[in-house]
């Protein structure tokens, strides 16, 4: 079968946790494992001169989150995400919390990039590598479109400067991440289909 996967019991899986939700407790642990996934993620970061915003494996773990979990979940998993770090939970870069008013419209629009990888992702776009290769790149744009313009408004950076500090510096690990993901989910619904018996 092409793009979706039937299991035994018959129904049509969207996205990967589909395959493994159902439960109210399931659905939980999904929601703050994507969360937990994406605080533990942060911690792996890396400083650029003159930009508040590091380099981390935030955005790779959004997007895969986003992908795997579904819309629904996915939003609800950064939102977790940020109101906790918000609220005190030392999960954003490098161990930070409470509100980031550099970098909060990154935080901000990993809700949208994960609503919107989301509901691609059930449409069947993480089932190929090209497909999938693409859908981080569109995720990315997603998060830069929120994140570059309230950086520049946060800390009064002109309009090049934000680019090249908030955008530019991160596309050659944003290519990376992509190439990464476009073998690890397509990857990981051959081992999904082979487990459920499926072709």
């Amino acid at each position: 079968m092409a793009d979706g996967l039937v299991l035994a019991s018959g129904p049509r899986v969207g996205v990967l946790a589909d395959a493994w939700g159902g439960s109210v407790a399931r659905e939980v642990a999904l929601v703050v494992g994507g969360a937990a996934v994406v605080g533990a993620a942060a911690q792996v970061s890396v400083a650029i001169p003159g930009s508040p915003v590091p380099v981390t494996g935030q955005t790779f773990a959004v997007l895969l989150a986003g992908t795997a979990l579904g819309s629904a979940r996915g939003v609800a998993s950064m939102l977790l995400y940020l109101v906790a770090g918000v609220l005190g939970v030392p999960w954003f870069a490098d161990g930070a919390h409470g509100w980031q008013s550099a970098t909060a419209g990154y935080l901000l629009g990993f809700v949208l990039a994960a609503a919107v990888v989301g509901r691609l992702a059930s449409a069947g776009a993480d089932r190929r590598p090209w497909r999938m290769f693409g859908l981080m790149v569109f995720g990315n744009v997603v998060i830069y479109a929120v994140g570059v313009p309230w950086l520049t408004v946060a800390t009064g950076m002109d309009v090049p400067t934000a680019l090249l500090l908030g955008l530019v510096a991160f596309l050659p690990g944003d290519l990376l991440k992509a190439l990464l993901a476009a073998g690890l989910l397509p990857g990981s619904w051959r081992l999904v289909r082979r487990l459920s018996g499926g072709a």
